[in-house]
């Protein structure tokens, strides 16, 4: 069982599905009739973070961390409209704390007393531009994340493991009962979600399919489970391990296969994971990718251009299909807001893709 009454979730992972998924090879499962991705524009909001994973390389210090303006927002949603985007990806750091002063001055001179505040006026910019929004805030309670919810087309954030490891640790680290919270109140919530799994950053293969089992479990309870990613650490400044063996990779990726259902996609990051290598796997998504922004959280793994990703495709012999940031069944009144439904049927870049969806 995992999470605590202290974030109010329980989730419990049976030890035969365990067993079963631990069994599960890359052979098992079916590859994707198709291959997906969503264009998108990389906004990070702040650098600030509670957090200082030994693997990430995209918080700051206190008192260097910075925070966008809404002139610096709006600057890159419209050159992500321009570019064709759909989704102005948002991202920070987990709420900043009492060490990150500036960020706090900073927030008050703009008329905002919390992160998931501004954030909220930034979606706003965002949808303004034509872009939906998809935020990626970390951990939140239910009412930051009742704030900001009508306001994005889908929202996520990684469970990376439930395990306790050495790279969450330190004074501030990670809680798994935390994020599992977060997940439940997405789904609560009805807020299209999506998460994922980091591999190899000190879980065993257990863990790894524990995890992927607590997701099912949470989608299970409340079907808002859009997409898993399973996302390899990889070397950086701050983290000098290897990334993980490709045999790990397969077989972590066809775990997440036959841990979901079918209409959950299954992801895996160009930039970062040896996708051609895992087409056998059950990927059938190749996640968000900028033509106008880097990776800031992986600024030293640049994006595959579109042509790179089309070549993908056709070493699978599939078609190669764009997205938008929140899934075709998720768009109804049920999943979406008034504000995000009205963005999709508007004269934006986020309309007028979803149109051409259509056919």
């Amino acid at each position: 069982m995992f999470g605590t009454e202290e974030y109010g979730v329980e989730v419990t992972v049976e030890a035969e599905e365990t067993e079963r998924l631990l069994s599960v090879t890359p052979s098992e499962v079916s590859a994707a009739d198709r291959l997906t991705f969503a264009r998108n524009v990389f906004v990070p909001l702040t650098t600030a973070c509670r957090y200082t994973c030994t693997y990430c390389t995209y918080y700051d210090r206190p008192g260097e961390a910075s925070l966008l303006s809404p002139a610096e927002i709006e600057e890159i949603c419209e050159r992500g409209a321009d570019a064709g985007c759909t989704e102005a990806l948002f991202t920070f750091g987990d709420e900043p704390d009492e060490r990150y002063t500036a960020i706090h001055d900073q927030l008050s001179e703009l008329g905002h007393n919390s992160i998931h505040s501004y954030l909220r006026e930034a979606c706003g910019i965002a949808l303004e531009c034509g872009l939906l929004p998809h935020s990626n805030p970390g951990d939140q309670t239910r009412e930051q994340m009742e704030l900001v919810a009508d306001r994005n087309a889908s929202m996520g954030v990684m469970l990376e493991t439930t395990a306790t490891v050495r790279a969450h640790g330190g004074p501030r680290s990670k809680e798994p009962g935390q994020r599992l919270a977060t997940i439940a109140t997405a789904g609560e919530l009805g807020v299209p979600f999506t998460t994922g799994i980091l591999v190899g950053i000190g879980e065993t293969e257990r863990d790894r399919a524990e995890s992927l089992l607590a997701i099912a479990a949470l989608h299970e309870r409340y079907g808002h489970i859009q997409e898993i990613i399973v996302q390899p650490v990889v070397p950086n400044e701050r983290w000098t391990g290897e990334a993980p063996a490709l045999g790990t990779m397969r077989k972590a990726t066809a775990m997440a296969r036959a841990a979901l259902p079918e209409d959950v996609s299954i992801q895996s990051p160009p930039n970062l994971a040896p996708v051609e290598e895992l087409l056998d796997c059950g990927i059938d998504d190749l996640g968000g990718v900028s033509p106008v922004t880097d990776d800031h959280i992986n600024p030293d793994y640049e994006w595959p251009a579109l042509r790179e990703l089309r070549r993908i495709a056709e070493t699978a012999a599939v078609p190669l299909e764009e997205r938008l940031p929140v899934y075709d069944r998720y768009v109804s009144p049920e999943w979406l807001s008034d504000r995000i439904a009205a963005a999709i049927d508007a004269d934006g870049p986020a309309g007028r893709r979803y149109r051409s969806l259509l056919g």
